[in-house]
């Protein structure tokens, strides 16, 4: 297999600033980017994947969808305002490695509280820089994502074989099982009160941790929803437990296709009619929940600016993506699910790049779920109302149940 090194970028404030060591980041196919190293030192494995935002790099890189993954920014500069301790979208930064063009040699914003490089140091990630992450983008798009790996320090050193096998060794992404890895370990609650809303909650969800935005049940207080955050090993006794009037699943990384305790216990939830609402991996889910399958991207949605149509109001939203699957579902019209049970599901939203699934919309249960993230930390607002429109649901759902619990009396006391 030949080895092919691509051009570096040269950094012309290099004599005015010390020197990190040597870098290599390696593909699988065994194509080779040299530049410097950037954060910590030492070796980074996992799946290559392009984020194609052009700001919130903190928000990206504490995404937990990015859990065991190599992310290459398409934006030139990152790290321009540093870090602070309340952008981050959950306890910790979650990417496996991180690839820059030009890591900024010191941060500038009123809000910063150290700099990207420190941070990355501090939590032990291995990244690289100066290496041109336009051309990685495109062999990406052309050849697909890949295993890959992040090498420097004395881990560089390695012969271009040695560092080649040491990537071909890495497990790839199909078949990983990862949403236990980075859920929580104890259930929490977000309150209402805690995020602007003045009087007592509207409704109470469980929202089953899959590797869950910190900034997604907060969307959800502010409109008066108490949301109850469980962990992804959640039984149905555990959801029933906290009497919620809807049910959430989040996103998360990892292959759907090993989310069987997942799809069980959406399975169950559904049998008892309570409303239901996925993002990402929680689309997925629901896809799998219904009975379609599930398959890998070439280079998946990873970013704040794909575009998806809205296909029952024809509006255009700009979202924030981040995922390598997909669900495999008919896209003319409603068809009946594979487990017949469900009835009539329809796609809801549909990519405007590549005609992939993002959304589904069960149309005889209260279930749907969207392949992207409404909360949108960092990125566009567009989807912000698939919020309120599960608050309806669940209003609708509830409206009816004692609708019908009111005629039931009725006839019982004829």
């Amino acid at each position: 297999m030949p080895i092919v090194e691509s051009n570096k970028v040269t950094d012309s404030n290099a004599a005015t600033t010390p020197t990190p060591s040597a870098a290599v980041l390696v593909l699988e196919d065994g194509r080779m980017f040299r530049g410097r190293s950037y954060g910590a030192q030492g070796t980074a494995l996992g799946e290559a994947v392009f984020a194609t935002g052009m700001t919130g790099y903190q928000e990206t890189i504490t995404d937990p969808s990015y859990a065991r993954q190599l992310v290459v920014q398409t934006a030139p500069h990152i790290g321009n305002t540093g870090v602070n301790n309340e952008d981050a979208e959950s306890r910790k930064i979650w990417v496996a490695g991180y690839i820059v063009r030009d890591a900024a040699r010191r941060p500038s914003n009123w809000r910063s509280e150290r700099s990207l490089d420190a941070e990355l140091v501090e939590q032990g990630i291995v990244g690289i820089q100066g290496v041109d992450t336009r051309a990685i983008t495109r062999h990406l798009r052309e050849h697909k994502t890949m295993r890959a790996g992040i090498f420097s320090g004395e881990a560089a050193q390695a012969s271009d074989k040695e560092l080649l096998e040491t990537v071909l060794a890495s497990a790839p992404m199909e078949g990983a099982a990862l949403a236990e890895e980075v859920s929580i370990d104890e259930a929490y609650v977000v309150e209402p009160k805690d995020h602007g809303w003045d009087g007592e909650p509207r409704f109470s969800i469980a929202a089953v941790d899959l590797g869950i935005k910190a900034m997604t049940p907060v969307r959800f207080a502010e409109r008066g929803v108490r949301v109850h955050v469980l962990p992804a090993t959640a039984t149905l006794e555990d959801v029933n437990a906290v009497s919620p009037d809807g049910f959430f699943m989040s996103n998360g990384p990892g292959d759907p296709a090993t989310a069987d305790h997942q799809v069980t216990l959406l399975r169950s939830v559904l049998d008892e009619k309570l409303p239901y609402f996925g993002i990402c991996f929680g689309n997925q889910i629901l896809g799998r929940a219904l009975g379609f399958g599930t398959y890998k991207l070439r280079y998946g949605h990873r970013g704040i600016n794909q575009p998806v149509m809205d296909r029952r109001t024809g509006k255009v939203e700009i979202t924030s993506q981040n995922h390598g699957f997909a669900v495999d579902a008919p896209m003319n019209g409603a068809t009946v699910a594979p487990e017949e049970r469900y009835g009539r599901v329809e796609v809801s939203h549909v990519s405007l790049n590549d005609d992939v699934v993002e959304g589904l919309a069960c149309l005889d249960i209260p279930a749907f779920s969207v392949q992207y993230h409404p909360e949108a930390a960092a990125g566009p607002h567009d989807a912000a109302y698939l919020f309120d429109r599960f608050i309806d649901l669940m209003a609708d759902t509830k409206a009816a149940t004692a609708a019908k619990n009111t005629d039931t009396k009725t006839e019982d006391q004829k």
